[in-house]
């Protein structure tokens, strides 16, 4: 989900696009306080404070710069990863309150070193390199990993993150829970973190679908960002990604309960951004246009609605203007203010297609679950975007789909899963194929990685969705009770 959670930490690009625009840097909002044990406690930058000064009016060309600078040569790639879980008690089986959060915060800070970051009085996330420990509005608890450079490394440091979160746990009587959509409890039994910006979330989010609250408080995904190389190779992969985003929602397909029974989706977190905020979400189709590149995404999010801007330490409801009007200095909110380049920042991370293009790439497609299960999901992207052979398998598998079938596709995987009909054969085989092709670039990429993919082999081949095991253990063993997925799925 990743509803703009992630803390803004007072960055100032050095890019030369920037550089010339850019004079000055705020520190008055990034204060460090004194150790507590061996914790940092640092003010939260708000995210959308104008840490950079424009000397200057941006221009489109400024924007176009910004998705530029993410291009890297190949050695300079790197891995990262993103997960969210629900914390839950374990008497009740009820959401994790704030107060319960901000112990757990305190604990891992206090015990493992970690630089508590505020709000107000409030602590709302951890951050320790480039880690970071972050909240969704519903209180899950999100994990963003750092850039690493293989595998491997990936494992050992989510695998420590664990560990930390499990010896604070284990004293509070709360569990973590790995899936994708809350199966239990209802919008209204989760409570809202204390971030001021969610307020104007949720109050916008009814206005544009039904199933956005479902998305802000009952939704968990893992993610996994990626590098490119340059303009040509971030277009290649932004096509092979988008359109394969639908397989890896069906491999990682699990989250099939809601209020306590099946909810007739395999990906019901899926199934919940189809009715969230279209001018915001979806298969983008304008990215297989032979015209395209950073300028069309930049022309693409000019006229997203933004959420907010961040001024004079308030957050500004901005809800229905774009960023072309604040580049114009047309903000209702703002009369005559115009946009930073951490304003753009911010809100391309407002901005939640399939497949998102910062200065990096994001896989948004996969649930929510288990460490065990998920961590094939950056050995899947690995292996078939950082290897040239395999990314070329794939674009030329998918070189004849259509944009009816890609999102024919998008529509059907949650709730059909692998076994969803495309060209006269299920999914499951096309997934097969992708899978093949995934395992071979690790191999060529020589870091002895393939073992991770050895449980999505095995759902692939079988075409039997996580979702799919949850639901044949309700039905079966769980005698339709939905509270033995709080054991089964516990962290």
């Amino acid at each position: 989900m990743a509803l703009i959670s992630q803390t803004s930490y007072c960055i100032v690009f050095s890019s030369s696009y920037t550089a010339s625009k850019t004079h000055a840097m705020h520190v008055d909002n990034a204060e460090v306080g004194q150790r507590q044990r061996r914790s940092a406690i640092v003010a939260a930058s708000p995210p959308t404070e104008a840490a950079v000064i424009a000397a200057e009016p941006l221009t489109k060309e400024d924007l176009i710069g910004y998705l530029a600078s993410g291009c890297k040569p190949k050695e300079n790639w790197r891995i990262g990863t993103e997960q969210e879980r629900f914390g839950f008690d374990l008497k009740t089986l009820r959401p994790m309150k704030y107060e319960h959060i901000a112990e757990l915060l305190n604990g891992i800070a206090d015990r493992f070193d970690w630089d508590k970051i505020m709000e107000g009085n409030n602590i709302i996330a951890l951050k320790q390199g480039k880690q970071s420990i972050t909240l969704e509005p519903g209180g899950q608890f999100e994990h963003s990993g750092a850039p690493l450079e293989t595998l491997h490394q990936v494992c050992a440091e989510v695998n420590s993150h664990l560990y930390q979160v499990k010896a604070v746990l284990k004293e509070m009587g709360i569990g973590l829970l790995d899936i994708g959509c809350q199966p239990k409890w209802e919008v209204k039994d989760i409570p809202m973190m204390p971030k001021e910006r969610y307020e104007i979330i949720r109050n916008y989010m009814p206005k544009v679908g039904s199933l956005g609250l479902d998305l802000m408080f009952r939704t968990c995904t893992a993610q996994v960002n990626l590098d490119f190389s340059s303009e040509a190779d971030m277009i290649k992969k932004l096509r092979a990604s988008l359109a394969l985003q639908p397989i890896a929602t069906a491999l990682f397909a699990n989250s099939p309960f809601t209020e306590g029974k099946p909810n007739g989706s395999l990906s019901m977190r899926s199934q919940i951004w189809t009715d969230t905020d279209k001018d915001r979400t979806g298969m983008i189709p304008f990215v297989f246009d032979d015209t395209f590149g950073f300028e069309k995404y930049v022309e693409y999010a000019l006229d997203i609605p933004m959420y907010f801007v961040y001024r004079n330490k308030r957050h500004f409801d901005c809800t229905g203007m774009t960023f072309r009007d604040f580049m114009a200095g047309k903000f209702r909110c703002i009369p005559g203010e115009l946009p930073t380049m951490n304003d753009w920042e911010m809100h391309l991370g407002t901005i939640y297609p399939e497949v998102r293009l910062k200065r990096y790439l994001e896989m948004r497609g996969a649930d929510g679950g288990p460490w065990s299960r998920l961590r094939a999901l950056p050995a899947f992207w690995v292996g078939l975007l950082y290897d040239e052979v395999s990314l070329q398998n794939v674009l030329d598998m998918i070189a004849d789909w259509t944009a009816e079938e890609r999102q024919m596709l998008r529509d059907q995987v949650p709730k059909t899963g692998l076994k969803t009909p495309f060209r006269g054969r299920l999914l499951k085989h096309v997934a097969q194929d992708v899978v093949r092709f995934a395992k071979a670039g690790l191999e060529r990429r020589g870091f002895n990685e393939t073992g991770f993919l050895n449980e999505l082999e095995e759902v692939a081949r079988t075409g039997v969705t996580p979702a799919e095991k949850l639901l044949e253990l309700y039905y079966r063993k769980w005698g339709q009770n939905i509270d033995p997925v709080f054991e089964e799925l516990l962290y």
